[in-house]
């Protein structure tokens, strides 16, 4: 995936955040919201920090990623609203 199509996932990932903070709230938000940052956030790491060169290195900030949104989610899971 070249720069620009990064780039491009990127915005549209962006649109679809801002769309679900538009017509969702609460927990719905945070679990519509929390794996669109996590696709960014891998994007990111990947592309523009070119992680994908080390694979290694990649897999743990991969691993430490997905703990971190684990639980996030499982304290907007337990918080309600």
């Amino acid at each position: 995936m070249t720069l620009t199509r990064a780039w491009i996932l990127l915005v549209a990932l962006s649109a679809l955040t801002t769309l679900a903070a538009a017509g969702l709230g609460g927990r719905w938000l945070a679990l519509a919201v929390l794996p669109l940052a996590w696709a960014k956030a891998q994007l990111i790491l990947n592309r523009y920090l070119q992680l994908s060169q080390a694979p290694a290195i990649a897999r743990g900030f991969a691993l430490v990623l997905a703990l971190f949104m684990a639980l996030m989610l499982g304290l907007a899971l337990a918080a309600g609203g």
